[in-house]
C-alpha cells in the first residue's frame, strides 16, 4: 500500500490518536512485516529492547482485556501484573481483536476500537522500558510503528508505569 489513504483503518486510528494527542512523531509504515520484537528491531536497526509490545491478557474476574507495554527483550511475569489485576487467563487472537480492534503482530498501545459492548483495555506500562531513551511500538498493523520516550507512552496511554517484567 503505497498511497497514505490506501493504509488499514488500524493504522489510521493510531495515526489519528497521535494526531490528537499532538504527538510530534507521526507512524511510519515499513516496508517489511514487524510482527514480532524483532522483526521490529531489525527493520528500524534498534536493539530488541526498544520494542514496546502490547501483551493482551483475560482478567478472569470480569472478562476485561488487561494490556501490558513492555520491552521486546523481557516477557511479563505473570504472577506479578496479577497483584495489580487479579488472576488472569490468556487471550487469543479473536479476544484480541474485539477488545482492541488490532490483529496480534500490529495491536499498539493506543487507538483502540474494541467491539460494541466491550470496554477499552485497562493498560500498564512496565518499568523496564524507561533504560531506553527512544522506544517503538506497533501502529495497528504489522507494518506500522511509531516512535517516543517512554515518558511519552506514558502520557499518551495513560497508563501506571509497574515492574511486572521478568529478569
Amino acid at each position: 500500500m503505497s498511497a497514505e489513504t490506501s493504509r488499514p483503518e488500524g493504522f489510521i486510528r493510531v495515526q489519528a490518536a497521535l494526531q490528537a494527542s499532538q504527538h510530534p512523531h507521526a507512524p511510519i509504515w515499513l516496508d517489511v512485516t514487524a510482527r514480532t520484537s524483532q522483526e521490529a528491531a531489525e527493520a528500524l536497526g534498534v536493539s530488541v529492547g526498544q520494542i514496546a509490545k502490547s501483551v493482551v491478557f483475560r482478567r478472569k474476574l470480569d472478562g476485561v482485556a488487561v494490556m501490558v507495554i513492555a520491552p521486546g527483550d523481557r516477557r511479563v511475569d505473570e504472577k506479578k501484573l496479577s497483584l495489580h489485576t487479579g488472576p488472569l487467563g490468556r487471550a487469543d487472537a479473536e479476544f484480541v481483536k474485539a477488545n482492541t480492534g488490532f490483529s496480534i503482530g500490529g495491536v499498539s498501545p493506543l487507538g483502540f476500537a474494541p467491539q460494541a459492548g466491550l470496554s477499552r483495555p485497562v493498560v500498564y506500562v512496565d518499568r523496564e522500558l524507561f533504560r531506553f531513551e527512544v522506544i517503538w511500538a506497533a501502529a495497528g498493523h504489522p507494518h506500522g510503528v511509531f516512535q517516543m520516550t517512554p515518558e511519552q507512552l506514558a502520557a499518551l496511554t495513560d497508563a501506571p508505569v509497574i515492574e511486572v517484567a521478568q529478569a
